[in-house]
Order: C-alpha cells, then sequence, then structure tokens
C-alpha cells in the first residue's frame, strides 16, 4: 500500500533520508521510503553499480548456500512470479543480476550516488538533522539516516611479514577484480571458511598446484545443488503464500520446517539414519536445523552429528594424514557450512594442504610463503578468503557520531550493542539493517523485515510530527542481554567463530546476533509498534501511556 506521508522535503535539510549501501537492504530501503512513502531520499554506494556484498564477492566459485526459491524478496508478487534460476542455488551473477532487475523494475538508480563513500556521519543537536560527509568532499542533511552497510562487507585481511616483497598476483574474495585467469599457476589459499571452500573447490580443476593454507579444519556438508526445472520452480511460484508465511514464522528462514525432535529420544542407529539422509539431500543450515532439534543445544546431539561428518572425512579422504588435518577437533557449533565434495578435493595430487595451527605463517617471500618449519611454498598468486570484520566492522570504520559527540567506535569498544538489531541509544533517526543483534537466518526475510518496520516507524513519526526516535539505554540494554541469555542456551559461543567476531586478532568476543529465530523476533518488533513504541524516547521524551 502507497502512503504520500509527505511531499516536500524536511525543513532546512537537503534529503528528507540518506541510505547507504546499494545491496538487498538499501535497495528496498530507498523502494519503502521513496515509491511507497514518498519521502526525497538520496542514496550513496561505493561500487559503480547494485549489488553490495554481491557486487564485489565475484570469486571464483560464488555463490548463495541458501536454496533459490527464498533467497529474493517477497514483498511484489509479480517480482516472485517473475523469478527464474537454474539450479537450487543461485550463483553470484545470477544474484547479481537479480539485484539489477529489482533497481530497474522500481527505478531505483536515480537516487543512488555510485562511487561515493561516506566517511562520517553526525547528528547534529541543534536542527535534529543527520549531517553526512563523503569523500567527495560534500556534506548533505537529512532527518533520517537508514545504513544497510551489509553483515558481510568490511574485508579481513591480515598483515603478514614481508608482504610487501611478493612479486605474485594478491587478491581478497571481497574484492575480486575482473578478468583474472589463474589457470596453470601455482595458487595458495589462506582461509577455509565459507567462501574459501568455494574458492577451493573452483580452482582445484584449473590450478597447477593449489595450496590450502589452514587455520581451522571445518565441518562440511554436501549442498546438493542440482538443476531446478520449469516444474519445480512453477511449484514453488505456486505455492509462495504458504511458504513465506512459514518462512516468516520460522527459526532460520530457509525455506523448511526445522525439527522439533530431540535427538536424545533417538538411538544411534536412528541418528545415523537421520543424518544420513540429510548428507544425500545436501543444505548446511538443513543438517544442523532439520535433523533434529537440538543439534545446536545438546552436547551429545551435537557430538553425535560431528562424528557423523568426521567418519565421512575419513572414508573420503584417501590420505590418512591429510583426513587427520581435515578433521575438525571442536564441537559443530558455527556458522554450518555445505559445498560439491570438498574433502574429495583433496585427493587431487595438485592439491596441498598445510595446516598453520600445526606450522604456522612465518611470512612472505619474494616468491611465496614460508612456514614456521622452514618449509617454503612457492606460489604465484595468493588469494585471501579471510572472510570480513562482520557486522559492526563497516559501523566502526565510518566515523559515526550521536548526541553529545558519542561515536559508535567508542559506544561499542567492548562489543557492538545495538536495539532489535536496528537502532542505538543516543543515535536519533539512525536506523540499521542488519545491525548488531538482529536474527541469525537467512538474510532477505530478516532484512525485509527491519526495512518494513522501518518504514513504518517514518511514516508514524511523519503522521504523528514527531522529529526524532531512539532506544532507550534501558531497552537497548534489556535486548543485549536477551540476545546473550538466547546465545548462551545453544552451543555457538563454545566455538571459535566470526559469528562473535573470533575472526579478527584482538577483537573482543561479543554477541553479535539474535539467535530466537525470524518468528519471534517479528514479533518482539510488532510489540514494539502495539506498544507505541514505548521503548523509545520521542522528541528526547518518553512515551506517555
Amino acid at each position: 500500500m502507497i502512503r504520500n506521508v509527505t511531499t516536500t522535503k524536511t525543513l532546512g535539510a537537503d534529503f528528507d533520508a540518506i541510505v547507504v549501501g546499494a545491496g538487498f537492504g538499501g535497495l528496498y530501503a530507498v523502494h519503502k521510503l521513496r515509491n511507497e512513502l514518498g519521502l526525497h531520499v538520496k542514496a550513496y554506494d561505493n561500487a559503480s553499480d547494485v549489488g553490495g556484498t554481491w557486487f564485489w564477492n565475484r570469486y571464483p566459485g560464488a555463490l548463495s548456500d541458501t536454496e533459490s526459491f527464498c533467497y529474493r524478496y517477497s514483498f511484489d508478487k509479480e517480482l516472485l512470479d517473475q523469478g527464474n534460476w537454474q539450479s537450487r542455488y543461485l550463483t553470484q551473477p545470477e544474484i547479481l543480476d537479480y539485484l539489477n532487475s529489482v533497481a530497474d523494475r522500481f527505478g531505483l538508480r536515480s537516487s543512488f550516488q555510485f562511487n561515493t563513500k561516506v566517511v562520517s556521519a553526525r547528528f547534529d543537536e541543534a536542527t535534529g538533522l543527520w549531517l553526512v560527509k563523503t569523500d567527495k568532499g560534500e556534506t548533505v542533511s537529512a532527518k533520517y539516516l537508514v545504513t544497510g552497510l551489509g553483515l558481510l562487507s568490511a574485508i579481513n585481511k591480515p598483515r603478514f611479514s614481508g608482504i610487501d616483497d611478493f612479486k605474485g598476483e594478491l587478491y581478497h574474495t571481497g574484492a575480486w577484480p575482473e578478468g583474472v585467469d589463474l589457470a596453470g599457476k601455482r595458487v595458495g589459499i589462506i582461509g577455509t571458511g565459507s567462501t574459501g571452500i568455494q574458492v577451493i573447490i573452483a580452482l582445484a580443476p584449473v590450478a597447477r598446484q593449489l595450496t590450502v593454507f589452514q587455520r581451522s579444519a571445518q565441518y562440511v556438508v554436501p549442498i546438493g545443488n542440482w538443476p531446478e526445472d520449469t516444474e519445480t520452480i512453477d511449484n514453488y511460484k505456486s505455492n509462495y503464500d504458504a511458504i513465506w508465511s512459514q518462512i516468516k514464522r520460522s527459526a532460520v528462514a530457509f525455506g523448511f520446517e526445522e525439527s522439533t525432535v530431540s535427538g536424545l529420544g533417538a538411538s544411534e542407529d536412528e541418528r545415523e539414519r537421520v543424518f544420513e539422509l540429510a548428507w544425500q539431500r545436501g543444505g548446511g543450515f538443513r543438517f544442523m536445523f532439520e535433523t533434529f532439534g537440538d543439534v545446536a543445544t545438546s552436547e551429545e546431539v551435537n557430538a553425535s552429528a560431528a562424528n557423523f561428518i568426521k567418519r565421512k572425512i575419513a572414508k573420503i579422504v584417501k590420505e590418512p594424514d591429510i583426513a587427520r588435518k581435515l578433521t575438525p577437533s571442536d564441537i559443530y557449533a558455527k556458522r554450518p557450512l555445505c559445498a560439491t565434495d570438498y574433502y574429495g578435493v583433496y585427493n587431487r595430487s595438485n592439491v596441498l594442504l598445510a595446516d598453520v595451527k600445526e606450522d604456522p605463517i612465518a611470512g612472505f617471500t619474494t616468491n611465496g610463503i614460508r612456514l614456521a618449519s622452514g618449509a617454503l611454498h612457492e606460489l604465484d598468486a595468493v588469494i585471501f578468503a579471510t572472510g570480513f570484520d562482520a557486522v559492526d566492522g563497516n559501523y566502526t570504520k565510518i566515523d559515526i557520531r550521536g548526541r553529545g559527540d558519542v561515536t559508535i567506535r567508542d559506544k561499542w569498544a567492548d562489543g557492538p550493542l545495538g536495539y532489535l538489531g536496528m537502532m542505538e541509544a543516543d543515535f536519533p533517526n539512525l536506523f540499521m539493517i542488519l545491525g548488531p543483534n538482529g536474527p541469525f537466518t537467512n538474510l532477505p526475510p530478516s532484512l525485509e523485515s527491519q526495512v518494513e518496520w522501518i518504514s513504518d516507524t517514518v511514516a508514524t513519526m511523519e503522521t504523528e510530527g514527531w522529529a526524532t526516535i531512539e532506544a532507550t539505554q534501558a531497552a537497548e540494554d534489556e535486548w543485549v542481554e536477551t540476545c546473550r541469555t538466547i546465545a548462551n542456551m545453544t552451543l555457538f559461543p563454545k566455538a571459535e567463530s566470526w559469528i562473535f567476531g573470533a575472526n579478527i586478532p584482538g577483537k573482543k568476543n561479543a554477541i553479535m546476533f539474535y539467535l530466537g529465530g525470524l518468528g519471534s523476533y517479528r514479533e518482539a518488533l510488532q510489540s514494539v509498534r502495539d506498544s507505541g513504541y514505548d521503548s523509545m524516547l520521542i522528541d528526547r521524551q518518553a512515551v506517555l501511556m
């Protein structure tokens, strides 16, 4: 429903709203605020076009681990009906094409200024406006600041001794240039997370030699990426009402019913049978959440799942010492990974595995990487698949200042805070899409829920004549504690993982997600609306009920 809440700019401001980011979140925010609410919107992105994370992550083998039928927007029925894909999972080019088609359909590019980085944003208490400065030297003002900076976009590139002396090619998967040809070359890959395993699988058949520098052995289940024909796709489309209703009530929002069966009540043989069925079907989140309801909460059931995967590794990998190095020693409690025959790659004669926990990287030389033992791996190219400074990384890299000139960087010095994954106390009218302590799910349904809540909140503000809205510190503290309590009911905090910041040297371990599920999260958002925003300060006053 289109609601024109205003027809002119906010008094004294250049724009009603500024949106940062042209990925899934930023595009939808521009559509909701401009096309539906009728606000005057300016948007920025440092890329040359739309796509967000999927604009930059063009590395070999890049694809989503969410099934194609639900890695998309749900808000427009015609857009859903026009959707098309080739296989069970979307490749990076398909996702980028999809986001381009969305930008075209809703005329979103006209609001964007590309090739422009936002370097600072300051809330001016005198005017109640956000002053946003770009790397082009311009400063613009707006009543609302909406950030779609992305969970996984602030790249993490470790520094190594001698790296500037290396004469070969250096790449990071999160900033992949066009035209890279690694065929017939000696390639090193540092990192074995989700991105790393995709690159390893893609490059193993084409590289002359592929050396994998592994810090952490990973639990990887098959992805099960088969072609999906027109009949299958049409079946999804005819059932989309029920599918999206289920997704928005579910926990992880991956398009399947999470199991409510406890593995504790099942025999070891029954657990083996269930895990084998999931292994054959494929999908990381399916293996963790569709098998038994307590894989992520019961140490006993988790150990059964982990041991099942370990037995698969031993069976697949022919060389016992390589199998040993590939076998994880920690619990199965990171973001679940999936890929096509990951362990089988190590049976290839041109693939080498260097365990850099056993033998750390000492530094780069002019022609390769030297380990602490003195072993030298001569390389023509090195790829950093070292992930991102996730969730809060892009926020702390921008000079964002709220009331009293307090910075986000200082406020989050001991770990990111955030209310509802969207707001921060003392930062009025700042709305963060996929900010800290938002839901840990398939992202499009979560960010849709957030952008729709933001849009509804802005519409209410314009209708009621409110100048500012911000979370109370008490509400934020309660939300962060809720996120911490739920996380501690699971096994996830027991594993070293990027979802708690463990991949960034020196970064404090912190709760950064709401692990209570999308359905419960959406209920929390609705509760705030239904209460008349009683967890907020309106024009710096508490809501009087």
